[in-house]
């Protein structure tokens, strides 16, 4: 299993340490949600942060942009030394053209899907896709409930990516604990996104390895 902590969850007046204990944990990617407030209601940080923060991280990172029209932050996205650059399907109008872009400037290119989102949407691009991220809670705020539905989800698209011959990894953000993991990883997918599971427990060290131990 693929773990990437998410600093959504992590506590901001010490991030520099929250980011070195991820640099230090088994996790293998740093996770940031970028939030706009407009395509999410909430806002999280900005690029001024992360630029700041950057040089400190020794993982990659698995940017999440839950913005209004992505696309005019590839360049952006690429100068913060980003692997993975995740776009929203409900936010990109030329959603293949966003793809093409991400993946000319040498990044790894993902699409996110709410919860309300069909999978068989991404037919047509599937194997143009490195990576897809299934949002198992409604996005914008960490610590939500997990919707169930999400592990027929990973089902479907796992089988429309074997049927299209495609490597694309499944990646599921929200709602990720000891009750949901292993069904998680039953159900297909390969990358879990781990905020409050992490950030929040009293060993997260610990919690890192349960999910890598899967």
């Amino acid at each position: 299993m693929i773990v990437a902590a998410s600093i959504l969850s992590a506590d901001f007046s010490r991030l520099g340490e929250e980011i070195e204990f991820i640099n230090q944990s088994k996790a293998d990617w740093t996770h940031v949600d970028i939030m706009d407030g407009v395509f999410v209601p909430n806002i999280s940080f900005g690029f001024p942060v992360i630029e700041s923060v950057k040089h400190l991280c020794s993982k990659p990172l698995d940017v999440h942009l839950m913005v209004v029209e992505p696309g005019k932050f590839i360049q952006q996205v690429k100068s913060l030394g980003t692997e993975t650059m995740c776009v929203h399907y409900e936010a990109c109008t030329h959603l293949h053209r966003t793809i093409q872009q991400i993946k000319e400037n040498g990044m790894k290119a993902a699409v996110a899907l709410n919860p309300h989102t069909p999978v068989s949407l991404l037919e047509e691009i599937i194997c143009d896709l490195d990576m897809v991220l299934l949002m198992s809670v409604n996005p914008g705020f960490g610590g939500q409930k997990f919707i169930p539905s999400t592990l027929d989800k990973i089902k479907k698209l796992k089988k429309l990516i074997s049927e299209h011959g495609c490597n694309t990894l499944i990646e599921i953000d929200g709602g990720v604990n000891h009750d949901t993991a292993l069904l998680l990883k039953e159900a297909g997918a390969d990358v879990l996104v781990a905020g409050n599971f992490v950030f929040r427990a009293n060993d997260p060290a610990q919690s890192v390895q349960f999910l890598k131990e899967l």
